[in-house]
């Protein structure tokens, strides 16, 4: 068992090591999954064989030590050298092996629920949505809020709730769906969205949008615009680039781009069932539905709820709209 369990670890390790140097593309929902089932079943061998046997060897060394006292004893001898507390203990004591194992199953089970199923840990890597989300910010986002999924599959397995306009969220990149995404959902099934030089308008209604003081881009060294935009009943900052001109360049060939319509001015989509238009806080440094498409909701990861850390800023850490 000592060397499978090497042998196991070592496989864990070199995945580890590929992923992140780049070698392969990693799947940490997949490795977490296989490590709760390879931890579990060390578990119940742990609990139900290897334990039960330890325990059977230290009741025999027992029952051995009393009879080799009792003869003794028989014999006038009364003081008997040795003491085999310490001898007991070895044998009862966890090998490494299952310390590694059995031994971190609790934490890696209740990881892996806690994170397929209530709140999964993200770090905010680009500026598409500043200011709403900065570069750093690690956020919790919601898995049960739009429906609980399966993981590794993200088969839906509980209703939950449709997203709104308005709503953060996060997703998996349809170009490349092991890439997770995070956008505002700007239209939902049905829509008709339109980005015409720099306006959002959703079946015909302009969204209100009020200027605000400039924001200061520490990463650019550059104030961009900024303005406070109502979607869905919410409110939430965004920003714009006078620099940047209102047509949209070099959008992919994506399924269902012919429900959109690009001109100089912008772009307009009807959006299909079962799929939703997302775009950045940022406008003008977004990658988002202007140029991939639409997100189908099987794509869905969760809602983003909770800026829980920014080592760089803790100022940042609390809720946002």
């Amino acid at each position: 068992m000592q060397a499978l369990t090497s042998a196991v670890l070592a496989a864990f390790l070199m995945y580890a090591a590929s992923w992140y140097l780049g070698i392969i593309e990693g799947n940490f929902a997949l490795l977490l999954l296989v490590a709760s089932v390879v931890t579990g079943v060390y578990w119940l061998a742990e609990r139900f064989y290897f334990l039960p046997e330890r325990q059977r060897a230290a009741a025999a060394l027992e029952a051995n030590d009393a009879q080799r006292r009792a003869d003794l004893n028989k014999l006038g001898i009364s003081q008997v050298d040795g003491n085999i507390a310490e001898a007991k203990l070895t044998l009862l004591m966890q090998p490494w092996w299952l310390d590694w194992t059995a031994g971190l199953f609790p934490v890696i089970i209740a990881v892996f629920f806690l994170r397929s199923f209530l709140f999964e840990p993200f770090k905010i890597p680009s500026g598409s949505m500043v200011p709403t989300l900065w570069v750093g910010d690690l956020i919790l986002v919601n898995k049960f809020t739009y429906g609980l999924r399966l993981p590794v599959l993200n088969t839906k397995i509980t209703q939950g709730n449709a997203p709104q306009r308005g709503d953060v969220m996060v997703f998996r990149y349809p170009p490349k769906p092991s890439l997770d995404y995070i956008k505002r959902v700007v239209g939902v099934p049905g829509d008709t969205v339109a980005y015409i030089n720099k306006r959002l308008t959703i079946n015909g209604q302009v969204q209100p949008v009020g200027p605000l003081p400039e924001f200061f881009d520490e990463e650019h060294m550059r104030y961009f615009k900024q303005y406070q935009e109502e979607l869905g009943g919410k409110k939430h900052l965004l920003l714009n680039d006078d620099e940047r001109p209102a047509f949209v360049p070099g959008a992919d060939p994506f399924e269902g781009r012919d429900q959109c319509s690009y001109t100089v001015e912008g772009v307009t989509c009807k959006v299909p069932e079962g799929h939703y238009f997302m775009m950045g806080d940022n406008r003008d440094n977004s990658l988002d539905s202007r140029y991939w498409g639409f997100v189908p909701e099987k794509n869905i990861v969760g809602k983003a709820v909770f800026v829980w850390m920014n080592f760089g800023n803790l100022k940042r850490i609390g809720s946002f709209d």
